[in-house]
């Protein structure tokens, strides 16, 4: 929210998993809220679909008023989301994200409010269930911080919407204080009081409800004063990113040339501010004097600055998230992780994370490095049943390959003999060496690429992924960089400082026994991590689980099954303590049968705890189990995990 900035973009969310007929659906309700209008009879060439839908006349009269001398500024960022069919996870999600600690002024969570006090945000969401799509808006006021509360503007705004649009609107609002700039959050159901999807002419968005914006503000606070746009303009001067007085001197340059006498200000004070940033320019190498009055422009001057201040933004998030977490680290040390470059690859521990752009909940997560960096990693937008990085906890990033994944490659194989067609069966006949788990982890993943649209499965059971297949991958891999362009793997879910004397098989413990450990920094992470892996040594030998022999350490055989069992066994014992239920075992081939009870965080990773009537098992916890909280699950274990089925004749791996 650093920049105001006067242009406007709608974004649209994200298709989901419907058919390509279906994604087209609501474009055909704008095709039809035009008909009803009258515009159908425009030639398809000079036809833009800025005027369709609810609020067009307004968005085109009042086009130019919120640039008007004396009115004041506000920012809106507006997005269309796509709610998928029956699933209103990602609605649900979203109001958890507004409504998050920390966003007031003094810290607490996000107040849900609507045309009353106080808004049910669980109600809205299964209101909202059905609703095709709905609107978020991001309505930020350049001069908000004047505002004792924004609730009473935002009030006012959506009534005046209701207005210009001629419905009654369902929305849920919370206002944001944690950043330099209050904003507020909107979001609106994409149905009116109707009950008939709502169609917002994109002129509208894009113009008109940003002047009413701007007329109530006015109202409020009063004009402009020509002190307030003097001190505004001079703060751009030296700004590093992309300001009103950058867009003038593009518009006023020819071919990247600048003729200050061509095009004289008439205004003293824009005239300075104006020499004042060419200046500020050419320290930046972004613009140069050829003879005097006369300027040679850059280029790129638009999109330079614009990454000169995302870094910016990059480095006060960074500083702001260390300070947060107590951690003392030197400017030096910043580093922005690039997911395109080869080898990169980040294992560190979680210092802070959140949200790289609010409106399209693309996430960052700040890593301190073991390599003696701190790093800043854009991590894309999460499932709505993914978990966000937990502070502390130990984690690896890798970017996406442009390649095929060997489990692609093993599917084209066994497809390829059947014209395309995989399942389990063939799987198992072309390889009969595999587990149960291994050949349920392929089916895993055609399920992910089917509801991404990718391959269909046929009523039978078996697959259809097409001769192609490894094309197809690609083009899913693809989609899913531009959404998430790392692979997120965690290392630990508990702090540092907690593993070197910890019961159970630890990250330290695997480090002590990789062929190739990481590289440690000298500094930062790094230093920490050498002072663990030594304290944990120690505690190996003390506990009889590794000796000093010739100058080196030898460590038990089977050191990690023998800390995992001996935490489980701990773990199980206090469990048998408190329900009075006996543990039982599971070994390769057998078959579980119970309810699902919920999971629990050990140093040796995550396990689901299964109860019978009589007696419980702990087995490795899988995201999908989520589903089955409270169900009857079944489990056929094999020797490389356990492939899980809930209910009859429903999979949770399908």
């Amino acid at each position: 929210m650093q920049e105001i900035d006067d242009e406007f973009e709608v974004k649209l969310g994200r298709i989901g998993n419907r058919k390509a007929k279906k994604a087209t659906s609501y474009l055909r309700r704008v095709r039809q809220e035009a008909q009803k209008a009258g515009m159908g009879s425009r030639r398809a060439s000079s036809f833009t679909g800025g005027r369709i839908g609810r609020g067009h006349a307004h968005g085109t009269t009042l086009a130019g008023r919120a640039r008007m001398a004396g009115r004041r500024r506000v920012v809106i960022k507006a997005r269309i989301v796509r709610i998928k069919a029956g699933d209103t996870g990602a609605v649900r999600a979203h109001l958890r994200y507004v409504q998050r600690d920390g966003v007031t002024r003094d810290g607490q969570p996000g107040d849900l409010y609507g045309a009353s006090d106080r808004a049910d945000g669980k109600a809205f969401t299964e209101r909202s269930d059905g609703d095709r799509h709905q609107f978020r808006f991001i309505v930020a006021p350049e001069d908000s911080a004047q505002l004792s509360e924004l609730k009473p503007f935002v009030r006012d705004l959506m009534r005046q919407m209701e207005q210009d649009l001629g419905t009654k609107l369902d929305w849920v609002a919370a206002d944001h204080f944690n950043t330099g700039h209050p904003h507020s959050h909107i979001v609106i159901r994409g149905k009116d009081d109707q009950g008939n999807d709502l169609v917002i002419a994109r002129d509208y968005i894009t113009h008109g409800l940003r002047a009413r914006a701007a007329d109530l503000i006015t109202r409020e606070l009063g004009p402009e004063t020509e002190i307030e746009a003097v001190r505004k303009l001079q703060q751009e001067v030296t700004a590093e990113r992309f300001t009103r007085l950058d867009r003038a001197i593009l518009r006023d340059a020819t071919d990247g040339g600048l003729e200050l006498a061509a095009k004289p200000a008439r205004d003293p004070v824009w005239h300075a501010t104006r020499m004042g940033r060419l200046r500020t320019l050419e320290r930046m190498g972004l613009a140069e004097e050829n003879t005097p009055g006369n300027w040679q422009i850059d280029a790129e001057l638009e999109a330079k600055l614009r990454r000169l201040g995302e870094r910016g933004d990059i480095i006060k998030t960074m500083h702001r998230e260390l300070a947060t977490a107590g951690i003392a680290r030197a400017a030096g040390t910043y580093a922005i992780f690039d997911p395109e470059r080869a080898g990169q690859r980040l294992v560190g521990r979680v210092v802070g994370e959140g949200f790289a752009d609010e409106l399209s909940e693309r996430r960052y997560v700040v890593l301190d490095g073991v390599d003696g960096q701190t790093h800043y990693a854009e991590i894309g937008m999460l499932a709505s049943t993914e978990e966000p990085p937990v502070r502390n906890s130990l984690l690896e990033l890798r970017p996406r390959s442009a390649e095929p994944r060997e489990i692609d490659r093993t599917i084209a194989r066994v497809a390829a003999a059947r014209q395309g067609v995989y399942s389990e069966r063939l799987h198992r006949d072309y390889d009969p060496q595999v587990s149960g788990e291994y050949v349920a982890s392929h089916v895993r993943r055609l399920e992910a690429m089917r509801q991404g649209g990718m391959v269909e499965r046929l009523a039978d059971g078996h697959w259809k992924v097409g001769e192609d297949y490894l094309d197809r991958a690609l083009r899913y891999e693809a989609l899913h960089r531009s959404r998430q362009p790392v692979r997120i793997s965690v290392l630990s879910w508990q702090r540092l400082e907690d593993l070197p004397q910890a019961a159970g098989a630890t990250w330290l413990d695997r480090q002590l026994l990789a062929k190739t450990p990481e590289t440690l920094g000298p500094t930062g992470m790094g230093a920490e991590v050498e002072v663990a892996l030594r304290t944990r040594r120690q505690w190996l030998i003390e506990q009889g689980l590794a000796r000093e022999q010739e100058g080196q350490v030898r460590y038990a055989r089977d050191l990690l099954r023998t800390l995992e069992g001996r935490e489980l066994a701990r773990t199980a014992a206090d469990i048998s303590a408190r329900t009075g239920l006996e543990h039982i075992e599971v070994k390769a081939g057998d078959k579980l049968t119970g309810v699902y009870r919920r999971m629990l965080t050990l140093n040796s990773g995550r396990y689901a705890l299964v109860e019978r009537s009589h007696d419980f098992a702990l087995v490795p916890w899988r995201p999908v189990l989520e589903r089955a909280r409270g169900q009857m699950v079944t489990g056929s274990v094999g020797g490389e995990g356990i492939s899980w089925s809930i209910g009859i004749k429903r999979g949770l791996g399908l």
